[in-house]
């Protein structure tokens, strides 16, 4: 049952980095590596791994959260029991999990800290045949489950501003070919109560990620429109929705019947995602704002999909180069104002964003080999370019090697994953990591640290003067994205 954890994997072991660090030191920050280490077991996590476009796990305040695995492997689950973990201000604080649960998991953080919580207590869903997962809110010490819209499973996937919970939940207990095994609504939970958003017609619907803002009574997602299958994808059609308090808006299509793996909003309610171009075999990034659907575009080759949206409405994520078909070749990109700024790569091949910060600075990993070859390492791009291997700005030795970053907060900070010395498999042992701007010298310790030798007054002290600085100078929903992405013939699904 591994598939129902491990979400977006990606198939690296890390190289040494390709740049040389005494001239990158010299143009930009560095950085302190914070190692988030495992409570006992191979691995730590941001949310699932490899957590997806659109999960939001570190907040402003510099407040971290994810998934680490215990020394217990659990035969249900297919994987080892994992508490959800959440750091701040040096301190790892292990969540536990609820009352007579064996597994949890952080999905997403709010700018009070507060979480969204997925568990399992082991329990055998007759329908799937795999264990029963249900959501919570988490706050101040406790769990509060947030039930379900009358089936046996619900994914708790973000949770806004408001301490508005927003996730998927199955509405019954017969079997429906989706990822929970019956039919799955949309939901928004606040105050012990979920509400059912409904969706635009047919049988399912369900939200992507948050990408930060307030964001109170709204959500970004998918529905199906109808129940009738498309001659080419088997697949009722889908549109992208926008449920603004209690009205579900449908936001329209690129002339496909199919969506890409994320919509995703922001305050100033635009919304971005892909969606299928006529004949559903070529999947195009789009931005709405206003009842305007527009298409971003390519870097020249037939597909492009995005991952993250910021306040200001920048839009990342990557797209093809022309001949891609043939080549494989694809780039990170930043859409800004109307431009897709095709952000290159250090390899010789490709390269994928996943966030952006209000300040324009993005992170995202590239591949080391052709496309053939699974090693990447984790890249930042900001002022314009070039883009740098993060590995290269870590002060010290460093304890990882740095082969995404999946985070970045308007601090600067960057979260993502590594792998400790000795990790060869990469499902198997990567660990999260938190990565502070540390300039010395300047009377700061910016040494690589584990996060259970952290020293709590000693990090907030520099989270403070870092943030001085940069202000003066800045599974379960992708089994959901996975799923419809199988029908769509692109040939990545999210992958680099």
């Amino acid at each position: 049952m591994r598939s129902r954890i491990l979400i977006f994997v990606i198939s690296v072991v890390l190289l040494a980095a390709l740049a040389l660090p005494g001239q990158v030191a010299a143009q930009h920050v560095r950085y302190k590596l914070i190692d988030m280490g495992t409570f006992g077991g191979p691995a730590s996590y941001l949310t699932n791994p490899g957590n997806g476009p659109g999960f939001l796990v570190l907040n402003d305040a510099g407040v971290f959260a994810g998934r680490s695995d215990t020394a217990t492997f659990d035969p249900i689950i297919g994987d080892f029991r994992a508490h959800a973990f959440r750091w701040a201000k040096g301190v790892l604080n292990d969540l536990g999990t609820p009352a007579d649960a064996v597994f949890s998991q952080a999905n997403g953080i709010n700018a009070r800290g507060s979480l969204a919580i997925d568990y399992t207590a082991d329990e055998i869903d007759p329908v799937t045949g795999g264990p029963i997962f249900r959501g919570a809110f988490w706050q101040n010490g406790k769990f509060v489950d947030v039930g379900t819209l009358g089936g046996l499973e619900t994914d708790a996937l973000y949770v806004n501003n408001s301490d508005q919970v927003v996730g998927v939940s199955t509405v019954d207990t017969t079997p429906y070919p989706s990822f929970l095994g019956a039919a799955v609504h949309a939901f928004i939970w606040q105050d012990g109560v979920i509400r059912d958003l409904g969706t635009l017609g047919g049988p399912t619907s369900g939200p992507s990620g948050w990408c930060g803002g307030a964001m109170t009574n709204l959500v970004a997602g998918g529905s199906d429109i109808d129940s009738i299958p498309n001659p080419d994808t088997g697949a009722p059609t889908q549109h992208p929705f926008l449920w603004d308090n209690g009205k579900m808006i449908d936001l329209g299509t690129l002339g496909g019947t199919q969506l890409g793996p994320l919509q995703c909003a922001n305050s100033r309610r635009q919304v971005a995602g892909a969606m299928t171009l006529p004949g559903d075999s070529v999947l195009h990034a789009y931005r709405w704002e206003h009842g305007v659907m527009t298409d971003l575009g390519t870097l020249g080759g037939d597909n492009s999909y995005s991952t993250w949206m910021n306040e200001e409405g920048d839009v990342v994520g990557e797209a093809d180069l022309p001949g891609a078909d043939v080549t494989g070749i694809h780039h990170a990109f930043l859409w800004r104002n109307g431009t897709m700024i095709d952000l290159g790569t250090l390899g010789p091949s490709t390269s994928h964003a996943v966030a952006v910060s209000a300040k324009g600075q993005v992170v995202g990993r590239f591949r080391i080999g052709d496309v053939d070859n699974p090693l990447q390492h984790a890249f930042i791009w900001e002022n314009g370019g070039p883009m740098v291997d993060l590995n290269t700005l870590v002060v010290g030795s460093s304890t990882l090697e740095l082969f995404d970053a999946e985070n970045i907060n308007d601090r600067g900070w960057i979260a993502g994953r590594g792998f400790p010395p000795g990790c060869t498999d990469h499902d198997a042992c990567p660990h999260a990591y938190l990565l502070i701007p540390c300039e010395p010298p300047a009377g700061q310790d910016c040494s690589p640290v584990t996060a259970t030798q952290a020293d709590a007054v000693l990090l907030s002290e520099q989270a403070a003067s870092s943030t001085k600085k940069q202000l003066t100078a800045r599974q379960r929903l992708a089994a959901w994205r996975a799923q419809l992405d199988k029908r769509i013939h692109v040939g990545r699904g999210g992958d680099d």
